[in-house]
């Protein structure tokens, strides 16, 4: 119980600080910018109630949104991501999952790991970039923003999903 507290806020606090201090300023080709402490609310322990999962996902989206100066946007879209997160896990890997398993490629495979990603970081993105925008005028590059975040956040969490499950073999 402790170890899961501990592991979690080191989770929260080593993800907001990469966020904040490198990945904020990191935009490939001025319309990428991976967004990485989305992993901390994919990560949670399947079974965590709702409300938690949409507190602490608000929680992270809020501190982002204090060290960016981005007024809410953060909180707005990590709170709606992680409200469909316990339905997302439903739809795509049924019922029949144990409580308390860490979502990663190990316990849902390569690719339910990867669909779950996907879906979860495309849902935040387009909210993202759509109260960022606050406009349908370029809609072309709009989507060229979206995508390109997607591609590289999704790269980003597979790639250290993989190290993660590469650290988890060698230590048993």
């Amino acid at each position: 119980m402790i170890n899961n507290i501990l592991r979690g806020f080191i989770y929260f606090v080593v993800l907001v600080l990469v966020q904040v201090l490198i990945l904020n300023n990191i935009h490939f080709l001025r319309v990428a910018t991976p967004f990485l402490y989305l992993y901390f609310i994919l990560k949670l322990p399947v079974g965590t109630s709702g409300s938690n999962v949409v507190f602490f996902s608000f929680l992270i989206g809020l501190v982002v949104d204090m060290f960016s100066n981005t007024p809410g946007m953060h909180a707005f879209s990590c709170t709606l991501a992680g409200f469909i997160r316990q339905p997302l896990i439903l739809l795509l890997m049924g019922k029949d999952l144990p409580e308390g398993i860490y979502p990663s490629y190990k316990t849902f495979g390569y690719g339910g790991f990867f669909r779950y990603t996907l879906v979860f970081i495309v849902v935040h993105h387009v909210t993202l970039f759509l109260i960022e925008s606050l406009t349908f005028f370029d809609p072309l590059f709009l989507t060229i923003r979206i995508v390109a975040s997607v591609v590289t956040t999704v790269l980003l969490i597979c790639t250290i999903e993989a190290f993660n499950i590469g650290s988890q073999k060698s230590g048993d």
